[in-house]
């Protein structure tokens, strides 16, 4: 069977897609469109704050179509992050130095000073990262299941359950080419055993359920698209043992100026409650919310939830 085309990400909907240049690569993004007879129909997109949903692990922008349909008052963009889907697959740019500048270049390229970042996963890290490391482009941050990097790392190597939860997946990722080939194989079955292990029962029985899988598992193998993914695990655990990844956590540790709201699925196996207890050592001001029934994905298992706490937060920080 041939592999997927990038296109396959450019799925119909409510939204327009876009193609935007930032930090020396191409980036997919997926706008909101605004509401037939919508009171703000005659403001230019800038007049409007910014939204940037940036997705997880071995998932695409698609994992925000729930929010980019459901949140108001904004202008609202889903992107697909460096190395997946429609954006470019560069062979390097994986760190979250690289990663900070990408999202922070995406605001400027998308004619923005601010944004308010949201991310879920691998996706919440750039938001961390860029608002440490790019401060005066980041308005406000949410996070899906996506605890401080310092406070995830604490807890993982201090508690042997969220140690037992997360590196047996990690440092399985570190090998060369085989994960690629495991996470491909079969028509990326083992994308699906992974989603399926970290959500809710109740979500996988749904029909949102039903259409999700078949895109991710097609995503996912988009040539280089399982290497990108990779990737980002990959600097995550290698960094610790060397001086760049050192450097980084000590940047990381900087007090966290910008408001902070994180939300966690109550049934999450993945990231446990610990580490989002630590996070307020580093965002001591924030909001921590916990969404009933959700596993790893609450934005997608618990959309209406997750919509109305991401609503008023956007109320909040903007006035």
């Amino acid at each position: 069977m041939a592999a997927p085309d990038p296109s396959v990400v450019r799925v119909g909907g409510p939204w327009r897609h876009l193609d935007v240049h930032a930090n020396g690569i191409r980036f997919h993004v997926v706008e909101a469109e605004r509401e037939a007879g919508a009171d703000d129909q005659s403001r230019p997109l800038t007049d409007r704050p910014l939204v940037i949903l940036l997705h997880g692990f071995g998932s695409f922008w698609w994992s925000w179509r729930h929010q980019l349909r459901g949140l108001s008052g904004a202008r609202v963009v889903a992107v697909d992050l460096r190395g997946y889907g429609g954006s470019d697959k560069p062979p390097r740019g994986y760190d979250g130095w690289t990663l900070a500048g990408d999202t922070a270049g995406l605001v400027r390229a998308l004619g923005h000073n601010t944004a308010t970042l949201v991310g879920h996963a691998d996706g919440g890290l750039v938001c961390w990262a860029t608002a440490v490391l790019h401060p005066r482009v980041v308005h406000a941050i949410a996070v899906v299941s996506s605890p401080h990097p310092a406070a995830l790392r604490a807890s993982t190597v201090r508690r042997r359950d969220q140690g037992r939860a997360l590196l047996p997946s990690m440092l399985r990722y570190q090998l060369p080419m085989w994960p690629e080939r495991a996470l491909t194989r079969h028509d990326a079955a083992e994308l699906e055993r992974i989603v399926r292990a970290r959500s809710s029962a109740p979500w996988q029985a749904t029909d949102d359920f039903a259409e999700t899988m078949p895109l991710l598992r097609r995503a996912i193998q988009i040539p280089s698209a399982a290497h990108s993914a990779l990737e980002y695990q990959r600097w995550a655990v290698r960094s610790q043992l060397r001086s760049e990844g050192r450097r980084f956590m000590r940047s990381m540790k900087r007090p966290i100026a910008v408001p902070v709201l994180h939300l966690r699925g109550d049934s999450d196996p993945y990231v446990l409650a610990d580490p989002v207890y630590r996070t307020q050592n580093y965002a001591p001001h924030g909001r921590y919310v916990s969404v009933d029934g959700a596993g790893h994905f609450a934005h997608e298992e618990a959309p209406g939830a997750v919509n109305a706490q991401l609503d008023r937060f956007l109320r909040q920080v903007y006035g």
